[in-house]
């Protein structure tokens, strides 16, 4: 395959048909190149140009070559801009996965900013549970998902970058029954029925034994659905009681709609959220970035 710089020298020659100008052009002598287009014809085995006494015109064959060298030319120009676009984070794709609770408290501040700086980003976006999200990165159909990660196996093919601890809790609708009840016991649960996302096993199991379930009875969740805005919209019209986390309510707790409903039998409730890749695998500048701000923003939604 024939140097683009030779190419450049051909498609030079052509242009200004007279090797002085050409090789000015190209910053070269004009023995230079006068021997760079004979290598060319000698490499091809063809004549590329008649030099004639006022002027150097391309063969049949030279016109023939000269018109694909142009658009090699155009190509390796059009992709080494392509390559600065995309280190600037100009151009490319992404595709990322987010969990329920993240998607909730996390995707909305970070969507904006990547539409307003970076609209040349083709951006795909799945929220769902982590099962799904972690199968979906095996086959490749994701860069990287955000999720909580009490379940992932330590399987060898997955890394696992720990966010933050995000706090939460009980929460229901204002004028609850349970709120007016002195000491509300982890039985009242059962009783108005339980919303959540799909929680991690091991809070499932907390959970079941501090409602007072049998030994391997599983836990009753009266509403389990990925959608937080769906559980949220449960909870303010029924007297449905939502476990989450404390930021993805934090509007309504916000302006009263919902509130805590503590439980004094129930410790602290948490879920802790991490960045999930393939190992080994390399992250496009646009990723980085955006790998970046999602720790920054799960930490400022810790120190609130």
């Amino acid at each position: 395959m024939m140097e683009l710089k030779r190419l450049r020298h051909v498609v030079a020659l052509a242009d200004e048909k007279n090797f002085a100008r050409a090789a000015e052009r190209v910053h070269l002598s004009q023995s230079a190149l006068s021997r760079s287009i004979q290598a060319a014809e000698a490499e091809l085995r063809v004549q590329l140009f008649d030099r004639g006494t006022t002027e150097v015109v391309p063969t049949p064959v030279g016109s023939f070559f000269i018109a694909r060298a142009r658009k090699l030319l155009f190509d390796s120009n059009c992709l080494q801009r392509d390559i600065e676009l995309y280190r600037s984070k100009q151009i490319g794709e992404l595709a990322i996965g987010v969990g329920p609770f993240p998607a909730a408290t996390l995707l909305p501040l970070l969507m904006p900013e990547l539409r307003q700086d970076y609209a040349g980003v083709s951006l795909r976006v799945e929220v769902n549970n982590w099962q799904y999200l972690t199968q979906h990165l095996r086959n490749e159909e994701l860069d990287f998902f955000v999720a909580d990660t009490r379940d992932l196996p330590p399987d060898q093919d997955l890394d696992i970058d720990l966010l933050a601890r995000q706090q939460g809790g009980f929460f229901v609708r204002a004028r609850h029954p349970l709120l007016g009840k002195v000491s509300p016991q982890a039985a009242d649960i059962l009783d108005y029925g339980l919303a959540s996302v799909r929680l991690p096993q091991a809070i499932r199991k907390v959970l079941a034994q501090l409602l007072g379930l049998p030994a391997g009875a599983s836990l009753p969740v009266a509403l389990e659905c990925d959608d937080v805005q769906t559980l949220k919209r449960a909870t303010l019209e029924s007297d449905t009681i939502l476990a989450a986390i404390n930021a993805a309510v934090a509007d309504e707790v916000r302006r009263g709609d919902m509130l805590p409903l503590v439980i004094p039998s129930f410790p602290a409730m948490h879920s802790e959220v991490g960045i999930v890749s393939l190992r080994g695998r390399s992250h496009s500048p646009v990723a980085q970035f955006v790998i970046r701000r999602f720790h920054e923003l799960a930490e400022q939604h810790a120190r609130a």
